[in-house]
């Protein structure tokens, strides 16, 4: 049903959304398509065969000019000067107190970078980021310009392949160039959010519906559906992918995250990274930590976390999944209680359900 609400935003696909009968919800801002079919039929199509997202609600900033590194490396923790052009990188940016503002994506292109920044938190970021500029760093905020589509599954590749001029089945992971799909200018990077191969195009609005009815058209043979956000949550659970404002947020650092892999506190000074010291000095007093539910509880967002008695941490992430047909959930606990292959409870209605924290991911 058509929200009333002429404040939401709505994505360039807006209408075929609506025309395929998904239910349509508010989502940071935007009138998005949260499922179609099911859910379950939607994660598992992505998981066996190909399933295309529009996530164009996400924030596209361009930064260019002669202190463009400079400003990278203030404002995000990995080491953006590693990149090569045509490299994607994953990172975050940190508030003083080692807080996290969001995580993003950064693509190296030959003459400027591209971050990317989740929907939700595109228009605080962009102010932080304004607040943090320096001179010789030239920011802009190309976010409603810019169709976002994430192809992704097993037969990913198949269906772009079929819409591309370049041989794209040399691409290695996290890199990306600019190439044609359906004729169109493209971004075409091998990125994504599911787990599975997959690829991300960015391409200018007006490029939306020819784009999207050509890669249906392309992925008939190949069994290819549209996917709303609901899949997208429970397919990013089953390979641990934080999700930003659940497993990350203003109050979580990236070292108590698990994201300490892309926290380069040996490297420039970035904002955050003297706390971030601290913390590692000091050591952790709680972790993200992954967990299996014992039948078929459901974990869900909040509920608390008990060990030995105590309450030790709360779920962030918590579903059903499809693949592993049992209730799965991240959260925070004491580090006491982190240990992989260490039972905790999960506290639903007054009552304490077992739970086993386990090695990430839950889906291999």
């Amino acid at each position: 049903m058509e929200s009333e609400n002429k404040t939401l935003k709505r994505t360039s696909l807006f209408n075929i959304h609506k025309n395929l009968g998904a239910k349509i919800v508010d989502f940071a801002g935007f009138e998005m398509p949260i499922v179609y079919s099911s859910i379950i039929e939607e994660h598992n199509c992505v998981r066996n065969a190909v399933g295309v997202f529009d996530v164009s609600h996400m924030g596209e900033f361009s930064f260019r000019g002669e202190k463009v590194l400079e400003q990278l490396q203030l404002l995000t923790v990995n080491d953006a000067a590693r990149l090569e052009v045509g490299q994607v990188q994953y990172s975050a940016m940190c508030y003083p107190d080692g807080g996290i503002v969001d995580d993003l994506l950064i693509y190296r292109f030959s003459n400027h970078y591209m971050m990317v920044v989740n929907g939700a938190c595109a228009a605080k970021d962009w102010d932080w980021i304004l607040k943090s500029r320096i001179e010789g760093a030239t920011i802009e905020d190309r976010s409603d310009d810019i169709t976002l589509l994430a192809v992704q599954g097993p037969e990913s590749r198949n269906v772009v392949q079929k819409l591309c001029e370049t041989d794209i089945s040399e691409l290695k992971y996290y890199r990306a160039f600019n190439g044609k799909i359906a004729g169109k200018p493209t971004i075409i990077s091998r990125t994504g959010y599911t787990g599975e191969l997959g690829f991300e195009l960015y391409f200018d609005n007006e490029y939306a519906e020819e784009i999207w009815n050509s890669l249906f058209e392309a992925g008939k043979e190949f069994g290819i559906k549209p996917i709303g956000l609901g899949a997208r949550d429970s397919l990013r659970l089953e390979k641990n992918m934080c999700l930003y404002g659940n497993d990350i947020t203003q109050d979580t650092n990236p070292l108590e995250a698990g994201l300490g892999w892309i926290t380069k506190l040996d490297g420039d000074n970035f904002i955050g990274k003297e706390e971030m010291l601290a913390v590692k000095k000091n050591g952790l007093k709680r972790k993200l930590v992954s967990f299996i539910a014992e039948g078929r509880t459901v974990p869900r967002h909040g509920y608390n976390l008990i060990y030995d008695g105590d309450t030790v941490g709360e779920v962030t992430s918590g579903g059903f999944s499809p693949t592993l047909q049992k209730g799965i959930g991240m959260g925070y606990v004491a580090i006491e209680a982190a240990k992989t292959g260490t039972i905790i409870s999960i506290e639903i209605r007054g009552k304490e359900v077992p739970a086993e924290i386990i090695k990430p991911p839950f889906v291999k």
